[in-house]
């Protein structure tokens, strides 16, 4: 049996339908299935891009990258925070030894 190109898209598409019917009638995976969605339209529009259709992907990709950030948006202001914390106490640790 020979298999097109499309095989991976196919399955991809098959097992996200999946998880989103699993999800509905209880049986999900809760919390995990609210990053499984965007990581998947990021990885379908990427593979729209290379396929040839550039709009539709790009789309796709900067729609599921922007739901990302919206998901990682505490995480990134944790490590903000961090860095920021970290900038702070270096400043201070110079402006001590010149004084």
């Amino acid at each position: 049996m020979k298999r097109s190109g499309n095989t991976g898209f196919a399955i991809l598409l098959i097992g996200c339908g999946a998880l989103i019917l699993l999800d509905k009638i209880g049986l999900g995976l809760g919390s995990l299935m609210s990053y499984i969605i965007p990581i998947a339209m990021v990885l379908l529009g990427w593979m729209s891009v290379q396929r040839g259709s550039r709009f539709f992907g790009w789309v796709l990709m900067v729609v599921g990258a922007i739901i990302l950030l919206g998901k990682f948006s505490g995480l990134i202001g944790l490590i903000v925070a961090i860095g920021l914390i970290g900038y702070g106490v270096t400043m201070l640790k110079r402006s001590s030894t010149t004084i």
